[in-house]
């Protein structure tokens, strides 16, 4: 095939009807197959090079999950998104305040004709260049809020915006939080397994040295054989599943997902003993603090500005505009011998302008922006009753799960004695091997659920900052003395 030149396929298309560029981007050229070409190769150059963040991180350390939320702040590439959404903003209000102040420019003028003059009865030839440096100024001296609204809506625009970089936050600091409980959730089925593992093989060992002095029988050796082999079977699953939570950690963090990252345990975790306060409470610090709902309120705020600067368009605007520099020319008439000449040249200029009719452009847009307040005003509304039942159900769990957790511990206290008695009796044939191994699968299930209780529970007690916002309020500090 062919491949013409740009050059030659612009004269030669409207001949050709079609024409082959080889440099050109097209759309794939068939439904089935992959698209590859040099630019997805260039793309993916492009990418390799593309530097990825390095974070220190110490093997050896077991950081806590503030210092784990301190490291999502600094290193999460969605905090410098919208970071630098926020500092559109600004750069937006800063636009908008730029047309209070006038405008100047300097320009040079440089233009060279000829034209036909006529004089009499004849037509003479005039020749001209003309070279002018000079400044040009513009000012909107005074209008009816058109400038100030356009200011109010950048500054709601970029409050607005503040405080979806503050939700961002929030949304970082919960799911590194998530991550944590869920990582330290598998590290305790983790130890759960594999003490479960460590009770199988002891029961084993009974069975085995009852077996050689011909106190218990060959089934009952199998059984022991197959709950081990089952709490083994347990503790692999449980060690996957801690790789798995570790990675998910990493990735909330900003982190690649095989980062050597160690974390406090959870015994090294205070559990909450009773719910501070009321749901009733916990709903109405929602509707101060929880930043998306200020967020629709400056939206609210955007609009109005919008109002003002609609109606603004019913009113005439005064605006200064003038030149001034200096002139040089060059002219030549017939064939009469040319001359140069220079001097100073100005120009002011006072302009009042009323759109007395535009096909009711303005009615139109005054109703859009009042259909837009209306529309945030009931967002509003809509986003209460959401943050109503978002922190209902939160607080729901939250009670549920401290109730679980103090159940969970009263059933693993229970069931670790269960299994000792059950245990010594065996060994003095009072029990038979089922009623031990029965006490060890319940004990095994007792110390995971006691784990996933506590877990639970101070996710559930995540959940309900992260719900009315406490996650982003700063403790008071302690007073000196």
């Amino acid at each position: 095939m062919v491949k013409t030149s740009p050059l030659v396929c612009l004269v030669l298309s409207p001949l050709l009807g079609h024409c082959i560029v080889g440099a050109a981007q097209t759309a794939p050229p068939t439904s089935n197959a992959p698209w590859h070409s040099s630019a997805e190769r260039s793309l993916a150059r492009d990418l390799a090079a593309h530097p990825e963040p390095k974070v220190d991180i110490d093997p050896g350390k077991r950081y806590s999950l503030a210092e784990l939320v301190d490291l999502a702040e600094q290193h999460n590439p969605e905090t410098r998104t919208v970071w630098n959404e926020a500092k559109s903003r600004a750069a937006s209000l800063g636009i908008a305040r730029s047309a209070l102040y006038p405008t100047i420019s300097a320009v040079a003028l440089a233009v060279s004709l000829r034209q036909a003059a006529l004089i009499g009865e004849y037509f003479h030839r005039q020749t001209e260049g003309i070279f002018e440096p000079f400044l040009h100024v513009e000012y909107l001296v005074f209008d009816f809020g058109e400038r100030s609204g356009a200011i109010d809506a950048a500054k709601a625009d970029l409050l607005a915006s503040d405080l979806a970089f503050n939700d961002t936050h929030r949304k970082i600091i919960f799911a590194v939080s998530a991550a944590y409980y869920r990582l330290l959730n598998a590290e305790g089925q983790r130890g759960a397994a594999q003490a479960s593992l460590e009770n199988a093989k002891t029961v084993e060992e009974s069975v085995e040295n009852r077996l050689t002095n011909g106190l218990a029988t060959k089934p009952d050796q199998l059984e022991a054989a197959a709950a081990r082999a089952q709490s083994e079977f347990d503790l692999q699953a449980a060690i996957g599943a801690v790789d798995i939570a570790g990675g998910d950690l990493a990735t909330a963090i900003g982190l690649p997902p095989g980062a050597p990252l160690q974390v406090e345990s959870v015994d090294a975790l205070k559990m909450p003993a009773d719910l501070a306060d009321s749901v009733d409470a916990e709903i109405e610090r929602a509707f101060r603090q929880r930043p998306e709902l200020l967020e629709q309120m400056a939206r609210v705020r955007s609009t109005d500005a919008s109002i003002r600067q609609a109606r603004s368009s019913y009113f005439p605007a005064l605006a200064f505009q003038g030149d001034g520099g200096l002139a040089r020319a060059y002219g030549q008439q017939d064939l009469f011998p040319g001359h140069y000449a220079q001097g100073e040249v100005w120009t002011a200029e006072l302009q009042l302008k009323w759109t007395l009719f535009d096909g009711a452009r303005r009615e139109y847009e005054i109703a859009r922006a009042k259909s837009e307040k209306r529309a945030a005003e009931a967002a509003i509304d809509s986003l209460r009753d959401q943050i109503s039942n978002e922190v209902w159900t939160s607080y729901a769990n939250m009670r549920t799960a401290l109730r679980q957790q103090q159940a969970a511990q009263a059933l693993l206290t229970a069931s670790q004695q269960s299994y000792e008695a059950a245990h010594d009796a065996y060994g003095y044939g009072v029990r038979n091997l089922v009623d031990v191994v029965s006490a060890q699968k319940t004990l095994a299930q007792a110390r995971s659920e006691d784990i996933f209780a506590r877990t639970q529970l101070l996710l559930a007690v995540a959940d309900t900052a992260f719900r009315t916002g406490d996650l982003l309020q700063i403790p008071p500090a302690k007073a000196v003395p």
